[in-house]
């Protein structure tokens, strides 16, 4: 066996897991990463431990494959914070932190705290490496832990608080195992006595309906989803994760349905008398807090994780497997199932997303200003290159891009926040080092960019040349009905410390003084050509679209008309 140091090692390991970058704050591995110089693999060094997590996590997501990222002992619990996301995105993110060293264990060392378990709630596999020698397995371990079944975050902690306890030489072998680079490393396939139980279940539903998730883009298999409803003329909702899956323009397609949905969606789901959930766990977002749909409607579920199946909602039907395989089986056979037969069921969905589309229509073509919301989204449906992608931070954002905003184009992706605000910019970074080809947006609020705005240094320094559109309302404004409930609606100058900003504050110049090109966008008419200028400039680019206050984005369909809260 070759001799070499644990640096060399993880270094030739990165490169033969064909990471192309590493997020990181220093001082973590230092030895390792001037290793990587001759490798091809790019270090992106951060300002902070949870960006380098959130650009990790874009990163994994964009390539459907591990994103790596690297703290110092002290920069644990920030890194930890940052997993939060990827884990529950089941996103392939690879941790690695520094540790105490055996001799200064429980001794009060500086910068040193128990903290090991702070990664349980967070990864699917944690472990500490004591030793040089069990460093390469462990290695592999990760990745096989990150990629297999439901992916999921993994931690390494490693012995020294810069990880020294693998820097010195042994006998080690670099040893890469491809089929754990990327998603899905293995296929299952489901039992054909079970793929015909749910196809004879979807057979005799008069208003089937399927509901896609983030299982369907991790699976790529969003063109077997298109011609099994397509066939089987069954209209298709997404989960937020998966919008996408299927073109916003598609005749079956209804929008995203739950919590940050379009009343279409959600009123389709609900008026289903059959919903099969593909690739979605079907957690409160996507079901609005397991209200839609309703408890006792007859459900088929499928997903790589059999824990998942039947766990929010009793199944009809069960199927264990990737989506791809699953859905292509299913299609293979399935009787075709004339539009003509269909056309009652089908006609309703599409009567709901027409009759939405014309109640959204005016605020999507407003030229009011401030501008409205609606209107950013919809230039920037009409801007976006067929091969653009959307990274969408979360609340305000998430909800007004997953509602107003269009996938229109195969080629195009939208990737989203899991649930932590702030995680749009270095999310939307990571996504363009992965994808540094493709045109990428980032679509956040000011409330979203305030918390890592530094990162624009970073995407500055690195070249990492996407464009970002700030819904710029000078405020937490999501908050207001909440503010009214805890005011009593007898609101003065005081509330505002709860939600708001200062007018004056110009994201422009700050993201100039970060080395990017800004721009302050007053009317909407302005992002027609921006955005496509944006796009040319070959550099970051801040669009700082100066919005309505008061525009709240619509909450959340109920059965009787109700509507959802914040």
């Amino acid at each position: 066996m070759p001799r070499m140091t644990g640096s060399r090692l993880f270094a030739e390991m990165m490169k033969g897991y064909g990471i192309t970058h590493v997020f990181f704050v220093p001082t973590i591995l230092l030895e390792a990463l001037a290793e990587m110089d001759g490798l091809g693999i790019r270090k992106i060094l951060t300002h902070g431990e949870k960006a380098a997590a959130y650009m990790a996590d874009g990163y994994a997501r964009a390539r459907n494959g591990p994103g790596v990222c690297l703290a110092q002992q002290i920069g644990a619990s920030n890194l930890a914070a940052g997993l939060r996301d990827p884990f529950m995105a089941c996103s392939p993110v690879i941790a690695i932190t520094g540790g105490p060293a055996t001799p200064s264990r429980y001794r009060g060392a500086y910068q040193e705290v128990e903290d090991f378990t702070q990664f349980d709630p967070v990864t699917k596999w944690s472990v500490r490496v004591d030793d040089i020698a069990r460093f390469p397995d462990l290695l592999r371990q990760a990745f096989r832990a990150a990629t297999s079944g439901a992916p999921a975050p993994v931690h390494l902690r490693l012995l020294g608080s810069h990880g020294q306890g693998v820097e010195s030489e042994a006998e080690l072998q670099a040893l890469a195992e491809p089929q754990f680079s990327r998603l899905p490393a293995f296929r299952p396939a489901p039992e054909m006595e079970r793929v015909k139980e749910a196809l004879a279940r979807l057979g005799t539903a008069q208003r089937p309906i399927i509901v896609a998730g983030g299982g369907v883009m991790t699976s790529g298999a969003q063109a077997e989803l298109v011609e099994l409803a397509e066939k089987l003329q069954i209209p298709v909702a997404t989960s937020l994760t998966a919008k996408g899956a299927i073109l916003d323009t598609h005749p079956l397609s209804v929008g995203v349905c739950g919590t940050y949905s379009r009343a279409c969606a959600n009123q389709a789901v609900s008026e289903a008398d059959l919903v099969f959930f593909v690739g979605t766990h079907a957690g409160g977002q996507v079901t609005t807090i397991w209200r839609i749909p309703a408890p006792g409607t007859p459900v088929i579920q499928l997903d790589i994780d059999g824990q998942q199946l039947g766990r929010n909602y009793p199944n009809a039907a069960s199927l264990q497997g990737d989506a791809k395989v699953a859905l292509r089986m299913m299609t293979d056979a399935a009787q075709n199932k004339s539009a003509e037969a269909a056309k009652a069921w089908t006609g309703r969905v599409q009567q709901l997303v027409a009759e939405w589309r014309s109640t959204m229509k005016p605020m999507l073509e407003s030229d009011a200003l401030p501008m409205r919301p609606e209107r950013i989204c919809r230039e920037i449906t009409e801007a976006l290159p067929a091969d653009g992608v959307v990274v969408s931070d979360t609340g305000h954002a998430g909800m007004w891009s997953g509602q107003m905003f269009d996938i229109t184009k195969p080629g195009q992706r939208y990737i989203r926040c899991e649930g932590s605000l702030g995680w749009g910019l270095p999310g939307a970074m990571g996504v363009k080092c992965a994808l540094p080809d493709r045109p990428v947006l980032c679509f956040t609020g000011d409330g979203g960019i305030y918390y890592h705005l530094t990162e624009l240094e970073t995407a500055a320094r690195h070249g990492i040349n996407l464009v970002v559109v700030v819904n710029n309302n000078s405020s937490l404004n999501q908050e207001i009905p909440l503010v009214k409930t805890a005011y009593r609606e007898k609101r003065d100058t005081l509330s505002g410390e709860i939600w708001r900003f200062q007018k004056e504050a110009s994201l422009a110049k700050m993201a100039e003084a970060m080395g990017s090109a800004a721009f302050r966008v007053e009317k909407p008419a302005e992002l027609k050509t921006l955005i496509p200028k944006a796009f040319g400039m070959n550099r970051p680019v801040l669009l700082d679209c100066i919005s309505e206050e008061q525009a709240l984005a619509p909450t959340a369909w109920l059965p009787g008309g109700a509507r959802g809260g914040y």
